[in-house]
């Protein structure tokens, strides 16, 4: 692995400044703000007052700009000065690329970041981002030897008082969430098959005090489960529906996470050209960030009954492959053509999905996966496309997307129109579309939506985030940060609070403006 200790604090840590790279970053005017006293301490005393003045009048953001202020080590970096409404307000996508190429490769790192206080949590997710764990290359540093990046805060007037102690907890706690998401997704299939995956989510149970329930190989074919099984059975790791629950007393509301784990996608029997298959190892990022998402949710007081429902299996290709022509009956009871085992990752969500509808009987359900290579196409590198049956959720998860930085895009929910392209004469649907130009993003979220059933009356919302779950080479972590956001209103903690969409926090109060979890789940509209 590779060893970056990231942590965050309060003020200026004490360590050798010549060992030390520092990075002050925030919007121009941002730092025009700053009095010298707020970085003299941090900057000195390689970087005096006139250099440090100097340098900010130098910078030119479009979009961004930087300026050394002492060799390498000691930089100063403008963000965006704007951003267009589809934006997130942090600029956190800049931000985690001015981290990377900023700071050179010392033994300790600083990153100082001058925003407003509603871009904290979206920052210290971007600066996450960038110090990515898992690594192969020979030669790493040992753990005494790692490096130490520190990341503090400097909040602008009138709400400039320091991060508590609670935040700093908060925002460690999500950072490492994220680093576990992106670790587990960069993670080759030969060492993330479907048992070392369960393997995570029984460690994440341990640190938080909850035992997993298991349904895995044949069992998941007896119960039921023809989705999950179907796909996974050619793999030499057996396929597995494996749920993590929260249930806090004095919870009013049931909410379940559904993460589609496919620890490498071959596109099965329908199989992928020798250009698409690699990184397929990344298919298994919905079921990550599910599993990062609940670990900081609990950890931050989550108040409502919440479960993280992970469908884990490697789509293979063997003597037990499902065939293109064969019919599987799913967990919903519904039975489905299989037109396409390359659209295999709707199969498992269905089962997932309707296990939360009927066994767990979940009042919300929210489906992330890395499903479509549409989802490009249609919203991009950046957003994740969203398909919900509420239109107040809707603009919900849109709102918690420009909060967290894990961007979100409406895609069209217009199952009356659409869902026919799943039509069979030999069983109730197949699973690929007939016309791959006809909204073929939603038809695939729309696929597992129909297994729920499209008069449920709970809250439906499926995120695709094939494009957003990775940036070069290495997985994003995507997710976390969103899930945390859009439910943050129920946990413990202020700065979740506060980048909820569902409620406002006002000198340490939530004002929720009508806006809850419960009306909004009373309030669902199709």
């Amino acid at each position: 692995m590779a060893a970056v200790q990231l942590h965050f604090c309060q003020g200026s840590v004490e360590t050798n400044q010549q060992d030390r790279a520092v990075l002050v970053v925030g919007q121009l005017a941002h730092l025009h703000q700053l009095a010298w006293d707020q970085v003299r301490d941090t900057l000195q005393p390689r970087v005096n007052e006139e250099t440090w003045k100097t340098a900010l009048k130098s910078l030119k953001p479009n979009p961004t700009d930087t300026c050394p202020l002492w060799l390498n080590v000691a930089t100063v970096a403008a963000l965006p000065s704007k951003v267009s409404r589809h934006n997130t307000p942090s600029s956190a996508h800049f931000l985690t690329r001015l981290v990377r190429t900023c700071l050179p490769g010392k033994a300790n790192q600083h990153v100082v970041v001058v925003c407003e206080r509603t871009s904290v949590f979206a920052s210290a997710c971007a600066i996450a981002r960038a110090f990515p764990l898992f690594s192969r290359c020979s030669g790493q540093s040992t753990p005494s030897e790692s490096q130490k990046v520190t990341a503090e805060f400097l909040c602008l007037a009138p709400d400039n008082e320091p991060l508590s102690t609670a935040t700093l907890m908060c925002l460690s706690s999500v950072a490492e969430s994220i680093r576990l998401a992106s670790r587990i997704v960069d993670t080759p299939c030969n060492e993330m098959n479907t048992d070392d995956f369960l393997q995570e989510i029984k460690a994440v149970g341990s640190e938080v005090g909850v035992v997993p329930v298991i349904i895995r190989g044949e069992d998941l074919l007896k119960k039921g489960f023809g989705g999950i099984y179907g796909v996974g059975k050619a793999a030499e790791s057996p396929p597995v529906l494996a749920v993590l629950s929260h249930t806090p007393e004095g919870a009013t509301q049931t909410i379940a996470w559904i993460g589609k784990g496919i620890v490498y996608d071959t596109g099965g029997l329908t199989i992928k050209g020798k250009t698409l298959m690699p990184g397929m190892k990344r298919d298994c990022a919905g079921a990550a960030a599910v599993l990062g998402a609940f670990r900081a949710a609990v950890k931050q007081g989550f108040k409502e009954n919440l479960h993280a429902v992970f469908c884990l299996a490697e789509n293979a290709i063997g003597p037990k492959a499902t065939r293109p022509d064969d019919i599987h009956q799913l967990y919903s009871g519904k039975t489905v053509e299989i037109n396409n085992t390359d659209a295999e990752g709707r199969l498992v969500l269905a089962d997932g999905a309707v296990y939360a509808s009927k066994d767990l009987k979940a009042d919300i359900i929210l489906d992330i996966a890395t499903l479509t290579g549409a989802q490009g196409i249609v919203t991009g590198r950046y957003h994740a496309a969203l398909l919900t049956n509420s239109e107040e959720w809707e603009r919900a998860c849109v709102k918690a997307g420009r909060n967290s930085g894990d961007l979100v895009q409406p895609l069209v929910f217009a199952p009356e129109l659409h869902f026919s392209e799943f039509s069979s004469a030999m069983a109730d649907m197949k699973n690929f579309v007939s016309d791959r130009s006809n909204a073929q993003c939603s038809c695939a979220g729309l696929f597992i939506g129909a297994h729920i059933g499209f008069n449920w009356s709970g809250v439906w919302i499926h995120v695709d985030m094939a494009y957003p779950a990775y940036s070069g080479e290495r997985a994003t972590g995507y997710g976390v940060a969103l899930l945390l956001a859009l439910f943050g209103q129920a946990t413990d903690d202020t700065l979740l609070q506060l980048a909820s969409p569902l409620g406002s926090v006002v000198d340490g109060h939530t004002e929720n403006s009508g806006l809850t979890i419960n009306t909004l789940k009373r309030r669902r509209l199709v």
